[in-house]
């Protein structure tokens, strides 16, 4: 089926329904902060006992991250001013600047899959024969860069603590940036602040730390397997669709039930790029009415650890591999 037919067939499924969006940032909203409190009150008993419960808190934060991400599409609430401030009060959470998030994130959605609009909400990707046309220290850097101990555990550091602090790439786009940008440090350093001046810092410690780490390091990792995938589908603008970018250079992260939930349906990021508008609530209804879509681009979890050792697109297999099969394609 033509692409452009799938648009056509998932508008039917963009309403938001009020009741489910309120519902689902309920039943997300309360566990997060009864946990905060539980894991505040057991450094009381042990410091250990209060990052566990923090950890599996990540759960929590990450189907929040997912909330916010629906707001910014619009597709959470009809009311697109009550999306965009449900948005911001989930950005002071999730330790991101909303209006500069959502900014990059639909130039991410508007240029993925395009090799000559790369920079922009993905990751840094080369393809094999610029990564060969490169110096020795450009090709130590990229692999640096590609390294997954550096992808999955600087990245998410530098992303959520320093550069949503900053993003000065963004701020000569106009005062909203700033705005957004401030706001939220504002907030959120007041937060933390009475929060340190309550429970001290520990609380910092062993409670906000582990929850908001491995929250940003599995929102990475799931930013990663969502484009960066074997059969992956990368063109330059001559050729590049964004219906076609968007149903095949997305994948269907095929997960267990549970982590589904967690993580808002996100895996059905196919479908989820072909039309952003669909609540994340109903892209399961998606797969369900249209088995095409549900077979489309599947990766399984245990599939999905392989990808990280892919960094290179090569342009002629279209397959995007590691660097040491790319050592075998001709030049």
């Amino acid at each position: 089926m033509h692409p452009q037919e799938w648009t056509r067939i998932l508008a039917k499924y963009r309403a938001p329904i009020l009741s489910r969006s309120i519902f689902e940032l309920t039943v997300t909203l309360t566990p997060f902060f009864a946990l905060w409190a539980l894991a505040w009150w057991a450094l009381t008993i042990s410091p250990w006992l209060a990052v566990a419960l923090a950890l599996a808190n990540a759960a929590f934060l990450v189907r929040l991250f997912m909330i916010q991400h629906d707001c910014g599409h619009g597709a959470f609430f009809k009311n697109r001013q009550l999306s965009d401030w449900v948005g911001r009060f989930l950005g002071v959470l999730t330790l991101t600047p909303y209006d500069v998030w959502r900014k990059n994130h639909s130039i991410h959605h508007a240029t993925t899959g395009n090799l000559d609009r790369r920079g922009t909400g993905d990751l840094p990707t080369l393809t094999v024969r610029e990564y060969r046309e490169k110096n020795w220290i450009g090709r130590v850097m990229y692999r640096l860069v590609r390294n997954p101990f550096f992808l999955f555990g600087i990245v998410p550091f530098y992303l959520f603590f320093l550069q949503h602090r900053l993003p000065v790439g963004q701020m000569r786009a106009g005062g909203l940036y700033w705005l957004s940008t401030l706001a939220t440090n504002a907030v959120l350093a007041a937060a933390l602040g009475a929060i340190a001046w309550l429970g001290g810092v520990d609380v910092l410690l062993f409670v906000f730390l582990p929850t908001t780490l491995l929250a940003a390091v599995t929102g990475v990792w799931f930013f990663y397997v969502q484009h960066q995938f074997e059969d992956t589908v990368w063109d330059r603008e001559e050729d590049w669709n964004v219906q076609e970018a968007a149903l095949n250079g997305s994948s269907h992260y095929h997960l267990p039930g549970i982590l589904r939930w967690i993580t808002a349906n996100i895996g059905v990021h196919h479908v989820h790029h072909a039309a952003s508008r669909i609540p994340f609530y109903r892209l399961s209804d998606v797969v369900r009415d249209h088995d095409l879509l549900a077979q489309s681009k599947r990766i399984t979890l245990w599939e999905s650890f392989r990808c990280a050792r892919l960094h290179l697109w090569d342009e002629k297999s279209r397959k995007l591999m590691s660097f040491s099969d790319a050592q075998k394609v001709a030049t």
